[in-house]
């Protein structure tokens, strides 16, 4: 392990960790064996390689994990990545409940750590299915006001898909009409849905 490669904001976040404490210690001993730089992104520790974000540790209520960001281009010949929900096309986890879980696994980690570092120095991007369906209630209404529609468009795609997604996710017709008509005034004053 390379000592010169400790972020000591990460030694503050395990300090200060109540759950998975020992979990984030094996995982954070086994990411910087692996060459990588340790950094603090989006409030949990990061582990990159020249820049780019590679493997980051995160816990949730059931569960510890292993994200790795480009997770979807790794072979996972173990089978063990998953994909958290529906909507993430690149990242994956491997998930945790126990230290001895992590211990069996250290020599397989590693190996899809390096892999994931491969994948950044051939600069491979995931190819992102844009591909999505704007549902009915919301093609209606920018028939019956273009100018959302205009907005709609001018929306980065990031925004876009997610209000598609959002709207899309109710299931009675009468409830997307709902979602779209308290958003419309969001969607022409050029804002997504956490604006």
């Amino acid at each position: 392990m390379s000592i010169n490669r400790k972020n000591p904001k990460v030694d503050e976040y395990l300090k200060n960790a109540d759950k998975w404490k020992e979990e984030f210690e094996k995982l954070r001993k086994i990411a910087l064996a692996c060459d990588v730089d340790e950094e603090m992104k989006w409030n949990h520790p990061c582990y990159t390689f020249e820049g780019k974000n590679v493997v980051l540790i995160h816990g949730f209520k059931e569960y510890c994990a292993f994200l790795f960001h480009k997770g979807a281009l790794l072979k996972d010949e173990q089978g063990i990545l998953i994909q958290q929900t529906e909507n993430v096309q690149s990242a994956r986890q491997v998930r945790f409940t126990n230290v001895k879980e992590i211990v069996e696994r250290e020599d397989v980690l590693k190996s899809y750590i390096h892999e994931a570092i491969e994948v950044e120095k051939a600069g491979l991007k995931v190819e992102k299915s844009n591909e999505l369906t704007i549902p009915e209630e919301l093609q209606r209404k920018f028939d019956e006001i273009p100018d959302l529609k205009s907005a709609f468009e001018q929306l980065t795609p990031g925004r876009q898909r997610a209000y598609i997604l959002y709207f899309s996710k109710a299931k009675q017709s009468k409830t997307r009409e709902s979602r779209i008509e308290k958003w419309k005034g969001h969607i022409l004053a050029g804002k997504g849905l956490n604006d």
